[in-house]
């Protein structure tokens, strides 16, 4: 069984020798961002890059983010203790493009590192698409060999991203791991999505286009990859549980707690 240090360092080693540049962590409060008061995905570091104000000095670049979700945007605060994948603080594992690959390459990536490296089983995994991206689906049809039925298709806003009002967007790819039918929960765009059993682990974001003011979008000169991966809930499914909280980084941090309130 893999640790969480483990999982987190193979990640970054299958990406490096992918020829991404790994790059550290960014501080929890962004050091080039005024709108964020923490640090909330992966790709907050590389902002400038994906707008253009900031030539990168590199074409591919992997992290694992710390993050904090308690507010904003992307608020998970409502969720904790409610499911057993959500809590506030959490790492962001993450490859990037920046104007090099797109689409395929990043299908392949996410499905080799899953299935090959990490060997978690092809029948436990599914995936969503935007409803309209038949590229995404069709590439899942052909690196992945799935079948229709683990191809769902979404046309709400889950699988739509967008850095905000204006800006860089595109349709995203979401990959779920199946705990098993013990567990509570419907896949993706069924009435009991929020339950556990369906638990996303990865999305892969498609940026391509850029929204104008006018909600007008126009097709970025150089489209890129923004992908995040829960690192706990990584663990949870290499580690054999369906709970973040069973996971050894918890346990751990639990046991220790436990010393100061026996």
């Amino acid at each position: 069984m893999l640790s969480t240090n483990q999982i987190r360092t193979k990640f970054l080693e299958y990406f490096a020798k992918n020829g991404h540049e790994i790059i550290a962590s960014s501080p929890l409060i962004p050091h080039n961002d005024p709108t964020l008061m923490f640090a909330n995905a992966g790709m907050n570091q590389f902002k400038n890059y994906f707008t253009g104000v900031e030539v990168p000095k590199f074409k591919r670049a992997a992290t694992s983010q710390k993050c904090v979700r308690a507010g904003g945007k992307h608020n998970d605060l409502d969720n904790v203790g409610f499911t057993a994948r959500h809590h506030t603080f959490f790492e962001m594992l993450g490859n990037f493009s920046f104007g090099d690959y797109f689409k395929e390459e990043a299908i392949f990536y996410a499905w080799d590192l899953l299935t090959k490296e990490f060997e978690i089983s092809k029948e436990k995994l599914l995936v969503t698409v935007y409803h309209n991206d038949e590229t995404a689906a069709n590439l899942w049809k052909k690196i992945a060999g799935l079948p229709q039925e683990k191809i769902i298709r979404i046309a709400t806003d889950d699988n739509f991203w967008s850095m905000g009002d204006v800006g860089p967007c595109g349709p995203c790819s979401e990959i779920f791991y199946d705990h098993g039918d013990k567990i509570f929960g419907g896949p993706p765009g069924s009435k009991d999505e929020n339950g556990d059993r369906f638990t996303e682990i990865w999305n892969l974001v498609f940026m391509q286009f850029e929204k104008k003011a006018d909600k007008t979008m126009v097709p970025l000169p150089k489209p890129c990859i923004d992908t995040g991966m829960g690192l706990e809930r990584l663990a949870s499914v290499l580690q054999g549980v369906h709970d973040n909280y069973e996971i050894d980084t918890f346990k751990n941090i639990i046991h220790e707690v436990k010393k100061f309130v026996a």
